[in-house]
């Protein structure tokens, strides 16, 4: 199985591509249209700002690469904000595969902190991606969140509820970094992976 991991101007792709290996996969990391298409699974994982991804993304073509593909794809965090609509990071029009606006976390109390870092629970999980995982804990860092929508396919709740994943097609997001999240994210790739 070749599993292409989405080359771009995000951090944390490494932490992605060690996961793999982990799980035996030897990844390749790439931005070349062709090695994409051809691939058998694709990951697109980042931490990053949305208006420089996207600029990155649409300047290399690698946005209309994306929308293409017709394999499996899983967004990781920034990934799953930029495969929504729009996101109100620096007033970004992203990839559009998933019909929602991309919101900032505003605190309504003194105790809500904003970015949202750490371990959260999945709730409402819906999916093969997440098979055995209600209720398990995964980790977060995000200032932005995906509000919930008719491809919402888990839940965590900080400030209010949100989108913990998304799914529509061939395309899979977590907001949440399964290569981050212990025992419970090794399943989710290895799950994404028998997809």
């Amino acid at each position: 199985m070749q599993v292409a991991v989405v080359k771009y101007n995000a951090g944390n792709i490494f932490s992605v591509m060690n996961a793999l290996k982990r799980l035996g996969v030897e990844p390749l990391l790439t931005d070349d249209a062709g090695e994409l298409r051809r691939a058998d699974r694709v990951l697109f994982p980042g931490q990053g700002e949305a208006s420089g991804a996207m600029a990155y993304l649409h300047e290399r073509g690698l946005d209309d690469v994306i929308r293409s593909l017709t394999q499996p794809v899983l967004g990781i965090c920034i990934g799953q904000q930029l495969m929504c609509r729009h996101s109100e990071e620096g007033d970004t029009d992203c990839l559009g595969i998933f019909d929602v606006d991309v919101k900032r976390f505003s605190p309504t109390r003194h105790e809500d902190k904003v970015p949202c870092m750490g371990w959260n629970d999945l709730r409402d999980t819906s999916t093969p991606l997440l098979a055995g995982l209600e209720r398990k804990f995964v980790y977060f860092v995000h200032s932005f969140y995906v509000p919930l929508c008719s491809e919402t396919i888990a839940t965590a709740d900080y400030i209010l509820p949100y989108s913990a994943a998304l799914h529509k097609d061939n395309f899979y997001a977590t907001q949440f970094h399964p290569e981050k999240s212990g025992a419970a994210g090794e399943r989710i790739i290895k799950n994404f992976l028998e997809l």
